[in-house]
C-alpha cells in the first residue's frame, strides 16, 4: 500500500476513535455509492453525520480542511442520498471535516462540525 495511503488510513482511525470517545455511534465507514465515498457515517442523538476525514503529515501547503471542494461536497450528498434511501433513516443531516495531522508519532485532530452546507 502506499505511504500517503496509509497515512490516510490511520488518519481515519483515529478519527473514528475520536468520534467514538465524544459519543458518537459509527454505523458506517468508506460507504461508497459510484464514484463517492463517505469516510464514516456517524449518529449522534437524531443526526446523521457525514464526516470527511483529510489527514498530512504539515500544514505547509494549507490545512487538511481546505482539500475538500466543491466536487467533493457534491459527491459526498450523492452518497449520503443513497445511504438514506437504503436505511430509510429519518435524521437530520450534518456534514463534518475531521482534519488530522500527525508529526512524529502524535496525530492532531480537530473537529469541525457543520463544516459546510448544501442547497
Amino acid at each position: 500500500m502506499a505511504e500517503h495511503n496509509e497515512l490516510g488510513k490511520q488518519g481515519e482511525a483515529k478519527a473514528v476513535e475520536y468520534l467514538q470517545e465524544n459519543g458518537y455511534t459509527i454505523l458506517e465507514q468508506n460507504f461508497v455509492f459510484q464514484k463517492a465515498e463517505i469516510d464514516i457515517i456517524a449518529r449522534k442523538g437524531d443526526w446523521l453525520i457525514v464526516v470527511e476525514v483529510k489527514t498530512r503529515t504539515s500544514t505547509d501547503y494549507g490545512n487538511p480542511e481546505d482539500f475538500v471542494d466543491k466536487k467533493k461536497i457534491k459527491l459526498l450528498v450523492k452518497a449520503i442520498d443513497e445511504y438514506v434511501q437504503q436505511t430509510n433513516l429519518d435524521l437530520d443531516i450534518r456534514f463534518d471535516i475531521i482534519s488530522v495531522v500527525k508529526t512524529d508519532k502524535k496525530f492532531n485532530i480537530e473537529h469541525l462540525e457543520d463544516a459546510f452546507y448544501y442547497f
